[in-house]
């Protein structure tokens, strides 16, 4: 994972900018902020609820990083439902659905953009290039990862350090 994020450039990591959430028990709760985890290392994953690889891969890889972290108080985990097509299928009620396929128990927000049917606000401020993807936002709310690629074993060593 540490040739990946040399690769890539550091920046600050915008607002999400995502209106609807559930909590890590799937109940409606108000739109997350970056501030609500001050001071921890944010995984971020976005998926579309349609994408395949989205299910072959980055759930199972996003699975394995929450079960092995589990306990860790430094590192906080979302999912993102980043919207950039399909939005009839891409709903708020299939993050509901993905959190408990998944057993997730994390926050899972659905971003359709401002007004529900264009470009993922996220998708937008992070210039993420699809789905699935993993962002890696710092202590200090630095973009310190952000691709397609992810070697969790690798990913869960970094973590178990931050």
């Amino acid at each position: 994972m540490s040739n990946q994020v040399e690769d890539k450039q550091v920046y600050k990591a915008p607002e999400f900018g995502v209106k609807e959430w559930i909590d890590a028990h799937g109940f409606t709760t108000p739109a997350i902020k970056l501030s609500d985890f001050r001071g921890k290392f944010k995984v971020v994953y976005c998926f579309q609820s349609w994408c395949p690889g989205c299910h072959k891969k980055g759930f199972p890889d996003l699975q394995k990083m929450v079960k092995t972290l589990k306990g860790n108080e430094n590192v906080a985990f979302l999912a993102i439902q980043t919207v950039f097509e399909g939005h009839e299928e891409n709903t708020f009620d299939k993050i509901i659905e993905t959190q408990k396929q998944y057993d997730l128990k994390i926050p899972f927000g659905h971003d359709a953009g401002d007004d529900g049917k264009s470009i993922s606000n996220v998708m937008k401020n992070y210039q993420t290039g699809g789905t699935p993807w993993f962002l890696f936002i710092d202590k200090h709310d630095n973009v310190v990862f952000s691709d397609f690629h992810l070697n969790p074993d690798a990913a869960i060593e970094v973590l178990k350090t931050v």
